[in-house]
């Protein structure tokens, strides 16, 4: 009888326990919606920089941190990956007729603008032995680009040049003198 009376209080603990009191003061439902920052909000200034951090380093890559900030597309750079980057330079943006990226940035075109951004990264790691001329690489928005090998070496993606590469630690960027634009 005894252990039918400590089995019996056992479960009521554990079915207490597990259905939870009520909210404290302070908390809401509203955090069960919230998902709050993303991965971009973690602070480490012990590991490998991930792709956005590398690209927020870079004073040749402003424009685009700015563009990814707009497109609301830092987070996603910066989860595991992994992923390859080709990173336009800030002069490749401005190479763009003129008012395309002011409007690009506007709130009503973030859609856009992130299709865009995501015509520049593919999943997995492609390192510059990788790129084999003629070679379709499928983007993060569904499309495709072509890479073309010269026979000097030099690897160009749908024709922006690859003009440095630096590895970061979810994946590989691929710097580019031009945007890719998708057709």
């Amino acid at each position: 009888m005894k252990k039918l009376f400590y089995l019996t209080s056992l479960l009521l603990t554990l079915f207490l326990y597990s259905c939870g009191g009520q909210p404290q003061e302070g908390n809401s439902d509203a955090t069960a919606t919230d998902p709050g920052p993303g991965q971009s909000a973690v602070q480490d200034d012990v590991s490998n920089p991930n792709i956005v951090q590398v690209a927020v380093g870079s004073v040749d890559h402003s424009t685009l941190v700015a563009a990814l900030k707009a497109a609301d597309y830092v987070d996603a750079l910066t989860n595991v990956g992994p992923f390859t980057v080709f990173a336009p330079t800030n002069s490749a943006f401005d190479a763009l007729p003129a008012g395309t990226l002011d409007d690009l940035v506007k709130p009503e075109n973030q859609r856009k603008l992130r299709d865009i951004l995501e015509y520049h990264v593919v999943l997995g790691v492609y390192k510059p032995v990788d790129f084999v001329n003629g070679r379709n690489l499928g983007t993060a928005d569904g499309r495709s680009v072509t890479v073309a090998v010269s026979e000097d070496g030099t690897v160009t993606i749908n024709g922006a040049k690859i003009i440095g590469t630096v590895s970061a630690s979810n994946g590989i960027i691929h710097v580019v003198d031009q945007v890719l634009l998708p057709k």
